[in-house]
């Protein structure tokens, strides 16, 4: 058995967030794991995981951008009926779902330095602190005020009472 890293599960989860439609670049990423853990794990601790995720076959690289393996892809489908749970919850679900999983074969290594993780993460930073907004994050939803309905009230009858 091999040892499964908290910072495996959450870089795994991180991809698999922000490469849904394509692969993903590396601050889309540290993007996705600070909105699943409201922090960015270190920059060593990214790079390590990056290594041992990809020698597993788990990530992949294409151009400059990281995304999920096939496998990964499948390995990610067979724990999503943990959706609705709490993100702490669904994070130790899939650490669980990896301390069972088998590498089927090796991938192709992904080395990244520390300083192109700090590079990412600085982007990051800078981002949040401008005026624009992080697409990751999911929209406030609007209060609805409860004397008012939304729609519109009219009559059935057309506002005419029926004489008798």
């Amino acid at each position: 058995m091999h040892p499964i890293h908290d910072v495996d599960v959450l870089l795994l989860t991180a991809t698999a967030l922000a490469a849904k439609r394509r692969p993903a670049e590396l601050v889309e990423i540290m993007a996705a794991a600070h909105l699943i853990h409201g922090s960015i794990p270190l920059d060593v601790d990214l790079a390590a995981a990056f290594l041992r995720l990809s020698t597993q076959g788990l990530l992949a690289e294409e151009a400059g951008r990281y995304a999920l393996t096939p496998d990964a892809a499948a390995f990610m489908a067979g724990v999503r009926h943990k959706r609705k749970a709490e993100p702490e919850a669904r994070l130790l679900a899939i650490k669980q779902a990896l301390a069972d999983y088998t590498p089927k074969g090796g991938g192709a290594a992904i080395t990244l330095t520390t300083e192109q993780i700090g590079v990412a993460i600085q982007a990051h930073r800078a981002f949040l602190k401008s005026p624009g907004r992080n697409m990751l994050v999911p929209k406030p939803k609007p209060a609805l005020d409860k004397a008012k309905r939304p729609g519109q009230w009219r009559k059935l009858d057309g506002g005419r009472r029926a004489k008798h």
